[in-house]
Parts: structure tokens; C-alpha cells; sequence
């Protein structure tokens, strides 16, 4: 079995009694999550018991929409798009758009309000072959529900409306919903969010994966990735041993957890874990505030805050050990940097700055990925994360599986309205 993911916590200045003090609640969340008597867990048995006839549905599905468009729109906001971004980046980088591509390019839209960047959007896609694929469960949200309807009137403008139809995918509930009933009447090829799964724990269902099948990868192998995870003890006790962790800084003051990496790529990666993590632990006055930053980048406006600034917080480092390339530093740039792996500057700023922090007495755990990102590495990364969310969320007393605190906005923004 492939472990791609290594948690070392020899930085985080825990205490191994007080670890071990709280094994025993970590191994009764533990029981709890795989108890199958909790609400919208169905991602825990998910590797194992996916329904094979919806991954060919989805294999089928893909193969049309790379025969139909250069450019799929994937539309939603949240746990809606959020895990297949971050997937679609850790896989293809920083420039996928402007590269040459067998498969159509993933655009996002409908995860802003925004006028402006959905008018430039639209004037990208004005030179492309376009499908859609709407992703919204109930179909009302205000976000998704704006960009679907300015793509589907330009859709219908440029294909007429059965042609349109033929380029729109729709994931949505099962039976009830408007996306629902516009899908049934228009003749929209559909796709089901499961009843029993949340919206950011959704990434491995038809939410991330049919987006992630049309840009050319096997939803197979982000499953398989998954399923290593649940299997692996190790691993799993390392996810246990994480959720110990952050509740341990929790209660001794550590209330910000701060997603670090040094790829670009992780960018998106760590956004999904800011709403992992903030939409399962906030709520009821608890909770850790997760934030993310990109190294080294941001040591150049967060840097001065984080070395010598409030001491609130703890450092969550992802460490890609592999990065997909590499270059020499020419000699031009002189002493110490000429001749030197870039990769290897970029290795120094991690150990330096790791080592400056530690000094510092701030509290680091590190993630390292330790080969090249592949469609089974976020897979299995993504597996531990959710089970690592949920498990430090049942020992800080909370439910991991519910939001209701977003509903207060929601009704102000309605009343506005």
C-alpha cells in the first residue's frame, strides 16, 4: 500500500503525555465517524462502496463533453467547486489556460457576484467550444444561480436551445430542487449529490469528479487514492494524532491555524481547507480560524507578523517533496544563488523559515507529499483532511456536517433583495 502523505508533528512543541492523554477521545470520534449512525457521512465508506455504474456514467459523460468543447464552465460555489479546482491546479499548475490542452480547460464561475469577472469570463470564452456543467443542490443559491443564467442565455445565443441543452451538465438533488426540474424538462445530462454527503465533503463524488474526468484524469484513481487512506492505520492514526494536536493548541490559545506552501498550485488546496476546516469547526462560539498563505511570496507581507506578531496561531505546513520541475539558476544572478536548483532555494526558504519559527516557539505540524501529485496522491490526501476535520471537530464538540450559521447572512442578503 501507497502512503503519499507523512505528518510529522516533531515541530508542533506537544507534549507526548498530553497526546496520549487524549488518545481515548480521538479513538471514540473515531468509532463515532465510522459508526454509520451519523448524518452526512456517506463519504467515509465512499472509496469502498462508490457506485461503479455512475463512474462509467461519468467516464461516458466526460468523453462527450471533450467531443463537444474546448472549455468546460464548471458553476458553484463552496464545496461546489472548491475540491475540484484545488484538484484540477494540483494537477495541471498555474498556467493549464494559456497551455496547449487534449482535453477542454476547466473555467470557474459562479463562486463571486461579481459583474466584471464574468463579463471577461464570457470574452474568454467568446473563441471557445463551451459546455456547462451547474452544480448547486438546491439550484437557488444566489452565486451559481446569476452565472448559469448569463453562460445558459449565451449558450442559447450561439447554439440555439436544443444544442445548448446537449452542452449543459447539471449536478443537483435527487428528485426535488429547481436545478431538479430544469434538468428533467430541458433534457440536461445529470448527475446526483448524494443525500448523505456535504457539500465540502464532496470532492470524490460526481461534484469533483465529473469536472476532473472531463479535464482528462481517471475518477477512478482519486478513489483508489481514498480508499489507501481509509485503509492505511498509519495513516489513520495520524489523521487521530492531528485532531489531538490542534485541540491541544485550541485550549492552550492557539485559535488560527495558518495552511502554508510553496507551489503556487497548492493555492486552491489550501482554500478548500480553509472551508473544510471553518465550516466544520465554527459554529456554537468554537472553533479554529484556518487561514492560508503561499510561500515565499507571503513572507514578504506576512512574514515580520508571523516571527515576532501575537503569538494566536499555529503553522500547518504542506511540503510537496517532489515539485513537477524543476531549473538552474544561471550564473548571472551571482553568489549564492548561481548555479543552485531552484527547487533547492525554495527547499532552503521552507528549512530556514521552519527553523526561524521554531525558535520562535511557534507550534508547526508538516504534511509532507512525498511524490510527484498525481490524481491517487490527492485523492489520499484528501481523505485524511476530511477524516482529520471530522474527527478533531467531534473532540472540540461540535457537528462537522452542518452549517446553520450561513443562513444568517442569507437572510439579511434576501431581505435586501
Amino acid at each position: 500500500m501507497n502512503r503519499f502523505i507523512e505528518m510529522d508533528r516533531s515541530m508542533s512543541g506537544l507534549d507526548p503525555e498530553a497526546i496520549r492523554d487524549m488518545q481515548e477521545a480521538a479513538d471514540r470520534a473515531f468509532t463515532r465517524l465510522h459508526s454509520n449512525q451519523e448524518n452526512f457521512t456517506g463519504w467515509v465508506d465512499l472509496p469502498e462502496n462508490y457506485d461503479r455504474d455512475e463512474i462509467r456514467r461519468i467516464r461516458a459523460a466526460a468523453q462527450t463533453i471533450a467531443h463537444q468543447c474546448t472549455a468546460l464552465v464548471v458553476i458553484g460555489i463552496g464545496g461546489s467547486y472548491l475540491g475540484a479546482r484545488a484538484a484540477y491546479e494540483l494537477l495541471t499548475g498555474s498556467f493549464a489556460h494559456l497551455l496547449p490542452q487534449k482535453n477542454p480547460k476547466l473555467f470557474f464561475a459562479g463562486q463571486n457576484i461579481s459583474a466584471a469577472y464574468h463579463k471577461e469570463l464570457m470574452e474568454v470564452l467568446a473563441n471557445q467550444e463551451v459546455c456547462l456543467c451547474v452544480i448547486s443542490k438546491s439550484g437557488t443559491t444566489a452565486e451559481p444561480s446569476i452565472a448559469f443564467a448569463l453562460l445558459k442565455d449565451a449558450l442559447i445565443q450561439r447554439y440555439g436551445k436544443e444544442e445548448a441543452a446537449r452542452r449543459i451538465y447539471a449536478i443537483t438533488d435527487a428528485s426535488k430542487g429547481v436545478l431538479r426540474q430544469e434538468a428533467e424538462a430541458e433534457g440536461y445530462v445529470s448527475f446526483i449529490v448524494p443525500d448523505d454527503i456535504g457539500g465540502r465533503y464532496s470532492v470524490l463524488t460526481p461534484v469533483g469528479l465529473l469536472p476532473l474526468a472531463a479535464a482528462g484524469f481517471d475518477p477512478e484513481e482519486f478513489l483508489s487514492g481514498a480508499l489507501s487512506a481509509r485503509q492505511d492505520q498509519v495513516l489513520m492514526g495520524q489523521a487521530r494524532e492531528y485532531a489531538i494536536g490542534r485541540n491541544i493548541l485550541y485550549k492552550n490559545g492557539k485559535h488560527i491555524e495558518i495552511f502554508e506552501s510553496y507551489e503556487p498550485r497548492f493555492s486552491y488546496f489550501s482554500e478548500w481547507l480553509k472551508q473544510l476546516f471553518g465550516e466544520s469547526e465554527g459554529k456554537g462560539g468554537k472553533g479554529i480560524f484556518p487561514v492560508s498563505l503561499n510561500f515565499s511570496s507571503d513572507l514578504h507581507s506576512m512574514g515580520q507578523f508571523l516571527q515576532e506578531g501575537t503569538s494566536c496561531f499555529f503553522e500547518t505546513i504542506l511540503d510537496e517533496c517532489q515539485p513537477a520541475a524543476d531549473l538552474r539558476v544561471p550564473d548571472s544572478a551571482g553568489p549564492p544563488l548561481a548555479g543552485k536548483s531552484v527547487n533547492a532555494v525554495n527547499r532552503a526558504a521552507l528549512e530556514g523559515v521552519a527553523a526561524a519559527h521554531r525558535q520562535a516557539g511557534i507550534p508547526m505540524f508538516r504534511f509532507r507529499l512525498k511524490e510527484k501529485i498525481s490524481p491517487q496522491i490527492v485523492g489520499q490526501v484528501v481523505y485524511f483532511f476530511e477524516t482529520a476535520c471530522a474527527l478533531s471537530a467531534y473532540m472540540m464538540g461540535v457537528e462537522p456536517f452542518d452549517q446553520p450559521g450561513v443562513e444568517a447572512y442569507k437572510r439579511e442578503m434576501r431581505e435586501r433583495l
